[in-house]
């Protein structure tokens, strides 16, 4: 079967801001909210369907929480996913959105190579089975920012599937690390929707189509998580892999990675519990906290003699708390059905690619695999067998974005010892940023600095104390 077309994309086209009045439209449940984005459309599930949770039994067993979540990453793609627009944060309102993001009648999709192989190499860094065909599918829900009516997605048969990812978590008062891992359900291409702000004084909604068609890979893990920290972890784990391949820059700040929890509790043994969905996490330190709360929340309404209602809540940061978005009583009805614009998606492998295939339009598997760069876990091994540190501490290198970077190059311009150099660059230097309020990209100590001030201390030119005065 002939593999779709695939392009390399070019600029969009310029359009106006549109006001809708609000007036007209019914959302049921739906808060008031201030001028801002509103979360809506309900994403696939990770957990199996749930029955109803049973009224509290206070004292008679323990409580255990099931956490699932839904990735959304950004492709790293100067064009959208299935047309020419720029992709471009933060552009002017609608400067970037060509015919076919808008919906205009007669457009067609052409989908975006350079995705793809995205989506290729995040599965195989995931220890994904590639499909060598994957299918498109139309999402059907109605909001003033999806002008199609439906998104563009891969429910029934997505790009990758059946992978995992290995993250650590830290244990005993040495915070000491252990190696978990989470199964990945699928990986997906699908394209975002617009940004509607809301303007509840008037009444109107800002509609932006910058974002409309952006390509996105939704990575679905199983519900093998139990808490706001391991959740956190994972995440972390998976952004810095998704920044190593270069296939999403996966900034939260700027909603190029956003994520979805669903979480339940129960008594170990029983029947898993109603769940609860919270949206659009933006933030791995409030994925944590959300997590923890809903989990919380939960077990205190159980044992109270409450029950969990099936619904989508938000995270309120000042609050430190979810607070109710929208019920789930009746199950979304999407209607999925097959995207009869785009044929199947065809990948080949170094065996199965056609003698005398158009290399710009097909993508080879065995390829990208071959272009796989050093993946966290890889550099977290190399730092403990070349430099000797402790497994704790090549972590902190990795998770401190610039931190390793920095290390390594005072390492290159020191006669000091590895571990002395970790020692002073975990504890002296890092503290001293976290006193400052400082990124590493930010900090007044360069790598030659703290470099010839250890060395100046292995000579004993200076003492110890005198060395952690100059940082």
């Amino acid at each position: 079967m002939a593999a779709p077309l695939l392009r390399w994309g070019c600029p969009g086209r310029r359009w106006a801001l549109v006001w809708i009045d609000r007036g007209s439209r019914l959302r049921s449940r739906t808060p008031t909210l201030p001028t801002t984005e509103r979360t809506r459309g309900q994403s696939s599930g990770t957990q199996q369907p749930l029955h109803t949770a049973q009224k509290s039994r206070k004292g008679e067993h323990k409580w255990a929480a099931v956490v699932g979540l839904e990735i959304h990453a950004q492709i790293s793609s100067n064009s959208k996913l299935f047309s020419g627009s720029q992709v471009c944060f933060a552009a002017p309102p609608n400067s970037s959105v060509s015919f076919f993001d808008a919906s205009l009648p007669g457009t067609l999709p052409v989908l975006n190579r350079r995705c793809v192989e995205a989506a290729v190499m995040t599965g195989l860094a995931l220890n994904c089975h590639i499909n060598k065909k994957s299918l498109f599918d139309r999402k059907h829900y109605f909001y003033a920012d999806l002008p199609a009516g439906y998104q563009i997605t891969q429910q029934r048969l997505p790009i990758a599937a059946n992978g995992s990812l290995t993250y650590g978590v830290c244990i005993g008062k040495k915070q000491s690390q252990m190696a978990k891992t989470v199964r990945i359900k699928q990986i997906q291409l699908e394209q975002d929707s617009g940004k509607s702000l809301h303007d509840d004084l008037r009444s109107q909604t800002l509609i932006d189509l910058n974002r409309a068609g952006v390509g996105l890979l939704e990575v679905v893990l199983e519900p093998d998580l139990c808490c706001g920290e391991e959740a956190a972890t994972a995440v972390r784990e998976l952004q810095l892999i998704l920044q190593a391949l270069g296939t999403s820059q996966a900034n939260m700040a700027e909603g190029q990675l956003r994520v979805d929890a669903n979480i339940s509790v129960h008594h170990p043994g029983e029947t898993l519990g109603v769940r609860t969905e919270v949206k659009n996490l933006n933030s791995i330190r409030f994925l944590a906290k959300a997590i923890d709360y809903e989990i919380q929340r939960q077990i205190n309404e159980l044992e109270n003699g409450g029950e969990i209602l099936n619904e989508t809540r938000s995270f309120d940061s000042k609050l430190g708390c979810t607070v109710p978005m929208r019920d789930k009583e009746g199950k979304q009805d999407y209607r999925f059905m097959p995207e009869p614009n785009l044929p199947p998606l065809v990948l080949y492998n170094s065996t199965s690619l056609p003698a005398h295939a158009d290399i710009q339009q097909v993508v080879n598997i065995d390829q990208i695999r071959d272009m796989l760069p050093e993946l966290p876990s890889t550099t977290r091994e190399r730092l403990i067998q070349k430099y000797g540190i402790l497994p704790e501490h090549s972590f902190t290198l990795l998770n401190e974005v610039g931190l390793l970077e920095f290390f390594e190059n005072v390492i290159k311009e020191t006669r000091a010892e590895p571990k002395k150099v970790t020692n002073w660059v975990l504890n002296n230097f890092l503290g001293y940023l976290k006193q400052q309020h400082l990124a590493v990209s930010e900090s007044p100590v360069t790598p030659s600095a703290l470099a010839e001030l250890l060395n100046l201390l292995d000579s004993k030119t200076i003492s110890s104390s005198a060395a952690k005065q100059c940082v």
